[in-house]
């Protein structure tokens, strides 16, 4: 609760600390930093359980592409926010992996699109499961429409953050 200046714990319009910042955006980045920090870690542990060679930052691109299906490598960069550089040595080595395939974009025969291989979904969805079913025992003590609010919330983060 954020207190006001008469400090009876009263919730009103945010003050501001000595130096301009709202209280709460400290608290904010702190809960940031540990969240991203344990998604990190998170990431990495499911990157290795579809491959062990799979990079953690190649997880999100298999999510992606098990969400939306086929795409272009340059549609890929600009979701995940990563150069073309990065992105060709990241599908080359799911390539390699046996993870994704490329083919011809019909539309444009100049450019290609990346597609998940069955071997690939296999390996993601088995993964995926077993972290939604780690994210349904840990959280068991919410009622749903806190986790409903949770993923709003998020989701409303990261559209603010993709301007």
């Amino acid at each position: 609760m954020h207190e006001d200046a008469n400090g009876d714990g009263q919730r009103g319009e945010p003050t501001a600390s000595g130096n301009g910042v709202d209280q709460e955006f400290p608290s904010l980045e702190r809960e940031l930093t540990v969240f991203l920090r344990r998604a990190r870690a998170s990431s990495g542990e499911m990157a290795r359980a579809v491959h062990p060679d799979l990079e953690s930052s190649a997880y999100g691109l298999l999510f992606r592409l098990e969400e939306c299906g086929r795409q272009r490598a340059t549609e890929l960069a600009a979701y995940i926010g990563v150069g073309k550089a990065t992105m060709s040595r990241q599908l080359r080595a799911l390539e390699d992996l046996g993870l994704v395939t490329r083919e011809p974009d019909p539309a444009d025969g100049r450019a290609w699109l990346v597609h998940l291989t069955e071997e690939g979904r296999t390996r993601f969805r088995a993964v995926r499961e077993a972290r939604r079913a780690r994210y349904v025992r840990q959280l068991n003590g919410w009622d749903p429409r806190e986790v409903a609010e949770l993923a709003r919330l998020l989701h409303q983060l990261n559209t603010v953050m993709e301007k």
